[in-house]
């Protein structure tokens, strides 16, 4: 039996059973309430909260991102408590993402098979995040209950662990209704769920640098930094006949930055070896991997920033970046 529930149902009845507690005739309990235990209790996202702009865009990156990942699998994700529950695209998810095979039943209808399945996909996860200091705000139970609070965390967490090609919006809360029974009646409380936070903290960067400081208490020195990048970069790609106005955007599909390592590593790039006129999020991520890449052969740490977050229009993640070619750089003629 189905114990997904209308919330509006639930907050009656609890209102109800706090309005009356002196009469436990008069509260109208539906029969599929009398599974909750005495002091159990179940939640369920608040109808307002599931209209929020940020709460649909989450979902709806998160459906396209699995989409998109098992695009090979022949498999359409429509709706996430529907079709993640039973463990079966959970289970081809992380075998794609971890490229590794998960020694589970392929196919399986029962409630217990559905539950091994789970079990062991969510143990293969949970083995890939504790170390690194993840939240485990889910179980085989909540998540075969449906319950699209643990599926998000769930799948955030995934995201954020594989660095998916993908930009969650931030600070995303629901408010969560949460049915109690107590002395056989139903009570309700609200509460706030925290979805996502900042995608450097969801990304565990946690070390801040001058760039946070910056950012966050000096933006008329930031614009100093910026004037500096610019005046850096164009001196270089001057030589091209190439100019440089605007440093949150130019350097977004990855092409200058690769042109850049060229000129300050005095090589030519092949032009095979990245996209001149790049179209897709897909050409445009790949042509600032490369650039990376050349970095890293230039003897400079792997950048903190993500090439996704580049290509996303991220000012501090492409400062970062530009600032470390500077420091290496900045004698170059």
């Amino acid at each position: 039996m189905s114990r997904v529930r209308e919330v509006s149902d639930l907050q009656e009845e609890g209102k109800n059973a706090i309005n009356a507690p002196m009469n436990p005739s008069t509260v109208d309990i539906h029969p599929e309430d009398t599974l909750l235990e005495e002091n159990e209790e179940r939640t369920m996202i608040d109808p307002n909260s599931k209209e929020d702009p940020k709460f649909k865009e989450l979902i709806k990156v998160l459906i396209d991102w699995i989409n998109d990942v098992l695009v090979e699998e022949r498999i359409i994700v429509k709706q996430l408590e529907e079709d993640l529950y039973d463990g079966q695209v959970l289970q081809k998810l992380l075998e794609k993402l971890a490229d590794r095979k998960l020694n589970v039943a392929e196919v399986t209808q029962s409630e217990i098979g559905q539950k091994q399945k789970l079990q062991t996909v969510l143990e293969a996860v949970h083995d890939l995040l504790r170390p690194h200091g993840w939240t485990i705000k889910w179980n085989v139970d909540s998540i075969h209950g449906k319950n699209l609070i643990s599926i998000l965390h769930l799948l955030v967490a995934l995201a954020m662990h594989f660095r998916a090609p993908i930009r969650l919006p931030e600070h995303v809360s629901v408010q969560v209704v949460v049915v109690r029974k107590r002395e056989g009646l139903l009570q309700t409380t609200h509460v706030s769920e925290e979805l996502t936070t900042t995608t450097e903290m969801m990304m565990g960067r946690f070390e801040r640098d001058a760039f946070d400081t910056l950012f966050d208490h000096a933006p008329d020195k930031l614009s100093v930094v910026k004037k500096s990048l610019i005046t850096f970069v164009n001196k270089h790609l001057n030589k091209l006949n190439l100019e440089v106005t605007e440093l949150e955007t130019q350097f977004a599909d990855g092409v200058y930055l690769v042109l850049l390592m060229g000129l300050l590593e005095d090589y030519f790039v092949p032009l095979h070896n990245f996209y001149l006129t790049p179209e897709s999020f897909d050409q445009k991520v790949h042509n600032v991997s490369f650039a990376f890449e050349l970095m890293q052969d230039g003897g400079l740490k792997k950048p903190k920033a993500r090439p996704e977050d580049v290509v996303n229009l991220d000012l501090k993640s492409t400062l970062r970046v530009l600032y470390n070619l500077f420091t290496k750089y900045k004698n170059v003629e």
